[in-house]
């Protein structure tokens, strides 16, 4: 009937104009938390999607389009050999400094390449929550202790969160692994190494462009930072002679893109982010339009931002309102966080792990926030329980996720994340 048909839009509408009509605009609180929404997206925008995201895009495309699916199942398919994918998977993040956002198009381009679903959900975990920076930074202000427990617990959970969800979805992984082995073998176009200093390259732009600044002003940490550009220069001359003599782009077009970055890094040094832009669009520019697999490396990438990057942004914008910025309020009152991480309870563990995974960390930056925690109460368990579940999981990230491999394995992924955290918090707490 008529009436069955319309009255999901009906309600729709209904519970819409409600909303509009009772929105608390003039409440102090309310209106707080959209400012630090707003806050929020502007500083991921400036922070995040330029030196963060669209090398992660490009590096995703780079994966559907030239690592030959052979490879992928050979290594992290459904029927790898477990100590090799899970091996493999575990450790990424110790190469890639990436945050929970970052490792999303890294994710996506393995998972649709065939990656099993156990290495791919290991390697979505380990990604961010193995980042080698932060672990020495942990170690470093919160204590040895719960930096060497931070390592392990990543690596191990990431291993056990995988093999779980293999198991959970082992009947949709055979079926997946009977197409795939009826796959005729991809041929090599070019070695296996020529393609490894490729993705070396672009990864090196990836880690360097976003090196942060460490706590002391001496150093190795501290010689990187103060000379990130420069090495990042050097990798994207790298990618731009890889380019050129291996993946057949016209030279002259690419000198053509150059001149301006060139010219820009002259005049505008101190604007590195503006040589940025000029590089990435030039790069675009040179194979946007291109048949070959150039071409479908820019088309991949694109394609990539265009389901990810706006449910990040959703996500950082439904974050900050709820939780506002470090230092600052949302929705929810900070006061209420900070009381239930005393202690060290199932309940304080459960509640970091849980707020944890839906706030939104940058790299890094978990450490300075769980140090002020700590010093207003925050119990050790807790303050591990956050360090495990915060910097893998986020809301936005749990949104493209989503997208990515369905709202069931999402669900399921971020329950696992949070029980381990809550548990691994739990014991550290009781025997630390």
């Amino acid at each position: 009937m008529e009436w069955e048909r319309e009255w999901k839009p009906l309600v729709a509408v209904i519970l819409v104009f409600g909303a509009c009509y009772y929105l608390p605009v003039g409440y102090g609180r309310f209106d707080n938390a959209l400012a630090e929404a707003l806050h929020l997206v502007k500083w991921y925008a400036r922070e995040h999607v330029l030196l963060c995201l669209v090398p992660a895009f490009f590096i995703a495309g780079a994966i559907a389009v030239f690592v030959s699916q052979t490879s992928v199942l050979k290594y992290l398919g459904p029927t790898a050999n477990k100590v090799i994918a899970y091996g493999v998977a575990s450790v990424s993040g110790t190469v890639l400094a990436v945050c929970s956002c970052t490792i999303l198009p890294l994710f996506a381009g393995i998972y649709r390449m065939g990656a099993g679903l156990g290495p791919a959900t290991a390697f979505l975990y380990a990604g961010p929550a193995i980042n080698v920076l932060a672990i020495i930074l942990t170690a470093r202000i919160l204590g040895p202790e719960i930096g060497t427990a931070r390592a392990v617990g990543a690596i191990f959970f990431s291993i056990v969160i995988g093999l779980i969800m293999h198991l959970l979805f082992a009947g949709e992984e055979k079926e997946k692994a009977a197409v795939q082995a009826a796959l005729p073998e991809d041929e090599a176009v070019r070695p296996l190494w020529q393609n490894a200093l490729y993705f070396s390259a672009m990864i090196g732009i990836l880690v360097f462009a976003n090196w942060s600044r460490p706590e002391d002003s001496q150093g190795l940490w501290h010689l990187i930072y103060s000379n990130k550009w420069l090495i990042t220069s050097l990798f994207s001359i790298a990618l731009t002679v890889i380019l050129v003599s291996w993946y057949n782009l016209p030279k002259w077009q690419v000198v053509l893109a150059v001149v301006p970055v060139v010219v820009l890094a002259l005049v505008a040094g101190n604007h590195p982010a503006i040589v940025f832009v000029a590089a990435v669009v030039g790069l675009s520019a040179v194979i946007s339009d291109r048949e070959d697999e150039s071409g479908e490396w820019f088309r991949e990438s694109w394609g990539f931002a265009k389901q990810i990057l706006p449910l990040l942004l959703l996500g950082v914008l439904i974050a900050g309102m709820l939780l506002g910025r470090p230092g600052n309020e949302g929705l929810i009152p900070s006061e209420w966080v900070g009381r239930a991480v005393g202690g060290n309870s199932l309940l304080a563990n459960f509640a970091a792990s849980f707020a944890g995974a839906f706030m939104y960390f940058a790299t890094l930056t978990e450490v300075p926030i769980l140090q002020g925690l700590i010093g207003n109460g925050m119990g050790k368990g807790p303050a591990l329980a956050l360090l495990l579940a915060g910097p893998a999981l986020s809301l936005p990230n749990m949104l493209v996720i989503r997208s990515i491999m369905g709202t069931k394995k999402t669900i399921i992924f971020v329950v696992l994340v949070i029980i381990m955290a809550t548990v691994s918090g739990y014991l550290y707490g009781t025997l630390f």
